[in-house]
């Protein structure tokens, strides 16, 4: 599982956002990432139906998710960056968790107990978001930071980074604040040195085990 999967949940290519996140991938050095753009995937938003409580998977929609389960489920580290769309994540981002409700084990009582499959694997997470006031406290920044900062916590991972990054609309601007993409490539080395320190307590354990 060490591996980084960073996802982008920016309608417009080529943007700040897709920057930021290529930034923070860089950041990780030789640790495998992979990008996915989600506006590249044909995908939509949780129907209900509640099949994945039984199937442990989601069947009800066979569509791009299916792509990008596994990806999920095989990276260790996990990297999204979204802009600030109408106070909020993008409807990319927030379809992607709504779909990742099919990682969370239910019991028959609702409301009741429930965890994630995703948890107590050591899985880690940085997260971005993008928006144009020059005050983050402004325009929903910091509502769209608590939206993603309570559903990466829910699926079971550590946050090692959440940056905001303010006072940035026009499409390439991130490229000419400096500052903050070394930010963005600090907060990948933070993530890689962090599953680098889970693989060698792993690799630790196992040895152990063996002898």
């Amino acid at each position: 599982m060490k591996k980084i999967l960073g996802i982008s949940g920016s309608p417009r290519k080529g943007g700040n956002s897709d920057i930021f996140l290529q930034h923070v991938l860089k950041g990780a050095g030789s640790i495998s990432t992979e990008a996915v753009h989600l506006r590249d995937y044909q995908f939509q938003s949780c129907i209900g139906c509640e099949r994945c409580r039984k199937d442990k998977e989601c069947t009800g929609l066979m569509d791009g998710m299916q792509l990008i389960y596994p990806k999920i489920i095989e990276s260790a580290g996990l990297v999204i960056v979204t802009p600030i769309y109408s106070y909020n994540v993008t409807v990319y981002i927030k379809a992607l968790f709504d779909r990742m409700y099919a990682f969370y084990n239910y019991g028959d009582e609702r409301p009741g107990p429930w965890s994630s499959r995703l948890a107590n694997q050591g899985r880690k997470a940085v997260f971005a978001v993008i928006g144009e006031q020059s005050d983050w406290r402004e325009g929903g920044m910091d509502l769209t930071m608590e939206v993603m900062q309570r559903n990466i916590t829910a699926l079971g991972y550590e946050i090692v980074t959440e940056l905001p990054v303010p006072g940035v609309f026009r499409k390439g601007k991130i490229k000419e604040l400096e500052e903050t993409l070394k930010q963005a490539e600090a907060a990948g080395q933070k993530l890689a040195s962090r599953l680098d320190a889970l693989s060698e307590r792993m690799r630790t354990i196992a040895a152990g085990k063996a002898a």
